[in-house]
């Protein structure tokens, strides 16, 4: 395969010309374009339909002037940029050719400052395949190089000199082999999809999903078809949970770019395509909704002397917790206070779906410690975000109503939900209820210096910008964490 420096050689007399959508750029900029229309104007999504009516080039052009993507921080191909770079350098013409719309092109190129020209969409002819080629003969005649990546782009690498691809699609690879089209350079800058998409989903995330079991494991109940019912019913709520997660991705691809850590998530970052997360969020709720209206009878079937009083009430449950993740991704996570109560409220959701999945009742215990330890978690969380925002300098946090002088108050806030946490627990330990299904309920109150001790902990690392943004990375990766859930579950088992 020609190195760049090659390619310059052989190919200096001709203009270069370089598509943008999944070639100078990995991710598509009409559909980040419509995902944040969705973000900041979902009202205008009805409009949709009859943009799309007068022709892709209009669709392009009213979307283009209703948001404006940041050009600055899309994920470009940095490969083909450096070469690109190099070949500026000695002079060479280089257009910028693509459907896009010609207002957005022109802020990218001005943006590069690389290109002498740009060829682009203009609200009424969308400059894709046989568009974009005759295009380039009207300009250049034959005189022209090309760099595409997807199928549309073939009719252009076959009549050009020195075809390159960058990122290229299954289908254009294919396409080229049939055609017998040997691209003189690749440009490839992209994850493994298969670690993109464990990424993606988040799959680390379902430790959260573990607290559909706490009420048959605070109940002592552990009988075949409820156990059964439970592990149906942790798929189901993985399921939707990462679809819901795939989401807030999606509609936060802008404000990701502009995260240190977060501009590498799969879709920001251009690893995948926004269209094949649309599509994986859509199998997924309807896997998880298939998964849901099968718990009953999970249930009965490994224990037929169970059945629930209200057998689809897990679905419920489910639905609640979707809508309510949905309406956190579009409007609450921008609602001050009311973001972290809902996101402690998330947690709680899935005890009582647990609940409805088995037939168990959720105590008014489990439900008072869980309210405030997971409001706790919810402000260590915003309080981390905003802390590692102070050492990068920034004042307030993009997308959030939270700016750096709140830093204190949270503390406080957090702190003392942790702590009230705490004392739910021994009273709760002090209480009857506790004595009904312990045989040494005296030996329960160990657990209370050790949910002190990871409080405190997580609050002082937050304190000093040693922990993660999400508390529950921490929790799954930090050794004195695990080290500690071994010893609670020892005190535990010690007291039964």
């Amino acid at each position: 395969m020609p190195s760049p420096v090659s390619v310059l050689d052989t190919a200096a007399v001709s203009t270069l010309c370089v598509d943008l959508d999944g070639t100078l750029v990995k991710s598509d900029t009409l559909v980040d374009s419509a995902l944040a229309l969705a973000r900041y104007h979902p009202e205008m999504l009805l409009k949709l339909p009859g943009w799309l009516a007068q022709g892709k080039a209009a669709l392009k052009r009213h979307i283009t002037s209703a948001v404006s993507l940041d050009v600055a921080h899309l994920p470009y191909n940095r490969e083909l940029l450096q070469y690109l770079e190099q070949q500026h350098a000695t002079g060479r013409p280089i257009y910028l050719a693509t459907a896009a719309d010609r207002a957005l092109a022109d802020r990218v190129a001005q943006h590069l400052g690389l290109f002498e020209g740009v060829l682009a969409s203009d609200g009424i002819l969308n400059l894709a395949g046989s568009n974009k080629l005759a295009a380039f003969r009207e300009t250049f005649g034959d005189n022209f190089c090309y760099i595409g990546n997807a199928t549309p782009d073939l009719p252009l690498l076959q009549n050009c000199q020195h075809p390159m691809v960058a990122n290229p699609t299954r289908g254009l690879r294919s396409a080229l082999k049939k055609a017998r089209i040997t691209p003189v350079h690749v440009f490839t800058e992209k994850a493994s999809p298969l670690k993109a998409w464990m990424k993606a989903i988040r799959l680390h995330q379902w430790a959260k999903n573990v607290l559909l079991f706490l009420p048959l494991l605070l109940a002592h109940v552990f009988k075949p078809g409820i156990l059964a019912g439970s592990l149906v019913a942790f798929v189901s709520f993985g399921l939707c949970a990462s679809a819901t997660y795939i989401v807030n991705d999606l509609l936060d691809i802008e404000a990701d770019r502009l995260h240190p850590r977060k501009r590498r998530r799969p879709f920001a970052s251009g690893d995948l395509s926004a269209l094949s997360g649309i599509g994986v969020v859509v199998a997924f709720l309807v896997a998880s909704v298939a998964l849901a209206l099968s718990v009953p009878y999970v249930l009965a079937r490994f224990s037929p002397e169970l059945a629930l009083a209200r057998p689809f009430h897990f679905l419920t449950w489910l639905a609640i917790y979707c809508a309510t993740t949905l309406a956190y991704s579009l409007r609450l996570k921008r609602a001050v206070l009311v973001d972290v109560i809902v996101l402690s409220g998330l947690y709680t959701i899935r005890i009582l779906a647990g609940s409805a999945a088995t037939g168990i009742d959720a105590s008014a215990w489990l439900g008072s410690f869980s309210i405030f330890f997971f409001l706790s978690l919810a402000f260590v969380k915003r309080f981390a975000e905003l802390e590692n925002l102070r050492e990068r300098g920034g004042a307030s946090a993009k997308g959030r109503g939270y700016h750096i002088s709140d830093i204190e108050q949270l503390r406080s806030f957090g702190s003392a939900s942790g702590y009230v946490s705490v004392a739910v627990l021994t009273l709760y330990i002090s209480n009857l209820d506790a004595a009904q299904l312990y045989t040494h309920t005296k030996r329960l109150w160990l657990l209370v210096p050790v949910l002190l001790l990871w409080i405190s902990r997580l609050w002082l690392l937050a304190a000093r910008g040693e922990l993660d943004e999400d508390p529950v990375v921490y929790a799954i990766t930090d050794k004195r964490s695990l080290m500690l859930g071994v010893l609670v579950l020892a005190i535990v088992l010690s007291a039964l």
